[in-house]
This record gives C-alpha cells, structure tokens and sequence, in this order.
C-alpha cells in the first residue's frame, strides 16, 4: 500500500500559516497539487509569491469561506488550475475564550460557523465534485477522494472559557463520523486529526503572552514537548493517501500523549 500523494490535487483551507501552510507545502513538496486556500491574501503572497505559477504544482486562493459563493468558486478556481480535486484538508479553524455565562455571547455561534458549518459545506460540495468525476471516468471500484477534518482534543477535554471552542470541536467530530457514513458507497474517505499543542500561529501567540504557558503544557505532555506544524503534515499525508484505505471515520488524536493524563492543562491550540 502506498503512502504517495503525488500527481493528486488536495485543497487546503486555512493555509496561509500555521498548520494548514505546514500541511499544504508538506503535500507540495511530496508533488501533489495543492490550492492554498485562505482569506489572507497578503499573507498568501508573501508565503507563494511568484511560486504558484502556471507551471507549478501550487496554486493560492483569496476569499472568505464562510460564504457559500466563495467555496463555489474556490472549487472553480481549483478545477480550473488542476482539472480534478482529490483530496480536501479543512484546516480553516478558530479559537476564542468567552464567558460561559453570558447569555450575550455569540462565541459559540460564531465558532459553529467557523469550524463547523463552513467545514461541512466544504465537504459536500468537493464531495459532489470527486463522485462526478468517478462517474465520468467510469471508476468502479478504488479509492475516489479523502476529506480531512483538523480538530482538537478540546473536543473531550475542556476549560470553562473554552465553551465555544469545544463545543465547536465535538460537532466537527461527530460532522466527520456522519459523513463518513454517507459518502462511504460512493469510496470518499472522512477522516479527522484532533491535536493537542502544535506549534500554530495562535499558540505562537500565546506563549508570547504568557511566558510560563510553555512549561504548563510541556509538564502536562508526557512526551515532554510541543509538536512541530510540520508533523501534522505528516498524518494529514498518511490520511490521504492509500495507505489508509480502510479507514474512514476516525478522530487519529495527535497530542503527545496529553489525553492520557488527568490534569486539566492550557487549551490545545
């Protein structure tokens, strides 16, 4: 069974930094086709500029997909650059801390917007697109698309300000479970990635903020560190290509071991 990805075309969301950029030029760089995806633009730029030519295996796109018309065209754009779509990375996530008893508090909403709804109609229109494509090559039998879901262990393990976020979480879960199901005839794979602390924009961030945070979330991890976004790269590959044929889903937790303990430690990130 092979790991390779190349020649594919995958979609990542949120790839402008952070995770979704690790795993976006992880895929690029194992010569995969890959739309950068994201709604800054400038940051997109600086980070392909000149190497998301027609003659290359990269590609960015600008826009805001919480907007149905966006993800529309961010398929066109993709179809039009490389023909096909075959894998699709919803990396595109955001964390706020709120007060749980605020009943005026829309974080909860907004973060269901964000992490949840603009993931699930990602999904069913790259879906539609990878069974209309099997049906036109008139494939049978074998793989047709994988679709991965970045969650985060805060979907089992919480703290009271994280409300939205977990919340958020659990839905994209249980949104990668049904939909496994559904796409499962049609040979579409639905997995997703829950990590614990990875070495993202919003930890970076953090850890600026607050200078013992590293140390709380390293005692906490009982392999005693904080993941690289590179290594995410690494999963997402193993979950698009046919090395996980079988598999479709599954939550693969990737948090150092964090889960495994007791204490309630810094959010993941």
């Amino acid at each position: 069974m092979s790991f390779s990805i190349a020649g594919k075309t995958a979609v990542v969301t949120g790839a402008a930094n952070g995770v979704g950029l690790a795993i976006a030029r992880h895929f690029a760089d194992r010569e995969a086709n890959v739309m950068f995806a994201d709604m800054d633009e400038k940051k997109l730029v600086a980070e392909l500029g000149d190497a998301a030519g027609d003659d290359s295996n990269t590609r960015y796109f600008a826009g805001d997909l919480r907007q149905k018309l966006t993800i529309a065209n961010l398929l066109s754009a993709t179809i039009d650059a490389f023909d096909r779509v075959d894998i699709l990375v919803n990396a595109s996530r955001q964390m706020l801390a709120a007060d749980p008893l605020n009943p005026d508090d829309d974080a909860v909403t907004q973060l269901l917007n964000q992490n949840l709804i603009t993931s699930l109609r990602l999904t069913q229109l790259f879906a539609r697109r990878m069974i209309a494509q099997a049906e036109k090559d008139g494939q049978t039998e074998g793989p047709v698309g994988s679709i991965i879901n970045l969650s985060s262990i805060a979907a089992r393990r919480t703290q009271p300000e994280l409300l939205a976020y977990s919340v958020s979480s659990a839905a994209l879960d249980q949104m990668t479970r049904s939909m496994a199901v559904a796409l499962a005839e049609h040979r579409i794979r639905v997995n997703a990635v829950a990590f614990g602390s990875v070495m993202s924009a919003s930890l970076q961030g953090a850890l600026k903020e607050n200078g013992d945070f590293r140390e709380q979330i390293i005692d906490h991890t009982p392999l005693s560190r904080i993941a690289s976004a590179a290594e995410l790269g690494e999963v997402a590959q193993f979950l698009a290509s046919d090395g996980s044929a079988f598999m479709t889903g599954q939550i693969l937790t990737v948090d150092g071991g964090r889960t495994l303990v007791d204490a309630v430690v810094a959010p993941a990130h």
